[in-house]
């Protein structure tokens, strides 16, 4: 220490303690230190790891890989995992046709009439890409056929695909559903020239031959429309036959 400071500086020196002098830990103190680290690591290996779960799971659905699949939902993986578009696992499953993928959804009693923001269920998008094989397990697994809105077998009758079309009356499906815009199995069929469904569904007694859509236009009127001549001929003799009048037209003034 320098001789020129004062005695009472010299004093005030010794009697001070070392600036930041660390404040020794207890060995309690220093435990529960250890194990709050302990905790947030774990915490971010398993944040982690919950997001790598959940990619894979999309991609295990999507790609129809059922054992990599099964292998998460045993793991405690969501079986009701959603997409960024708001498609579940089982969604996914079926909109690509992977039935094993989705046969092991559905043993972990999946939502399996979950329907997306664009109001499709995993059987609607089944039987929209034609993907037989998933949309008979949805149905054995009882997901719903008849509802509001687009039903399973609008979009058969719209894409024309007949095994379906079959499957799903066999199902119960009924013929006469109306889509938002009032349209019938029978006119959307028709309106896209599917002669064979039309006939399919012709030959069902229950099928309203004179139903209006929200144009006010019956399915004969609507092939026509669309230059399906010989399916508004076929409808028009199976009404000539059943003994019905043509429809009324109807006109909406607004």
């Amino acid at each position: 220490m320098p001789r020129n400071l004062p005695e009472s500086a010299s004093r005030a020196l010794r009697s001070s303690p070392p600036p930041f002098s660390p404040t020794p830990f207890s060995r309690a103190g220093l435990r529960q230190l250890l194990a709050l680290g302990a905790i947030l690591a774990c915490s971010l290996v398993s944040t982690a790891s919950l997001a790598g779960s959940y990619d894979d799971a999309l991609d295990a659905a999507t790609m129809g890989d059922a054992k990599a699949l099964a292998s998460l939902l045993q793991r405690g993986v969501d079986p009701d995992t959603v997409d960024a578009q708001g498609n579940t696992l089982l969604i996914l499953a079926a909109r690509e046709g992977q039935t094993a993928a989705l046969e092991a959804l559905l043993k972990y009693r999946v939502r399996i009439d979950y329907r997306n923001p664009a109001g499709d269920s995993a059987l609607m998008l089944a039987v929209l890409r034609g993907h037989d094989d998933a949309a008979r397990a949805l149905l054995k697994a009882g997901a719903q056929i008849n509802h509001e809105g687009w039903a399973p077998l609008h979009y058969a009758a719209f894409e024309g695909r007949e095994s379906m079309v079959e499957t799903l009356l066999s199902a119960g499906a009924d013929v006469n559903i109306k889509a938002p815009n009032l349209a019938t199995p029978l006119m959307i069929a028709a309106r896209n020239g599917h002669i064979e469904v039309v006939r399919r569904l012709l030959a069902v007694p229950a099928t309203d031959l004179n139903a209006l859509n929200d144009a006010g236009l019956a399915a004969d009127v609507w092939a026509l429309q669309n230059a399906n001549t010989d399916i508004a001929e076929l409808i028009q003799a199976e009404r000539k036959r059943r003994g019905l009048p043509a429809p009324a037209i109807r006109v909406t003034i607004e």
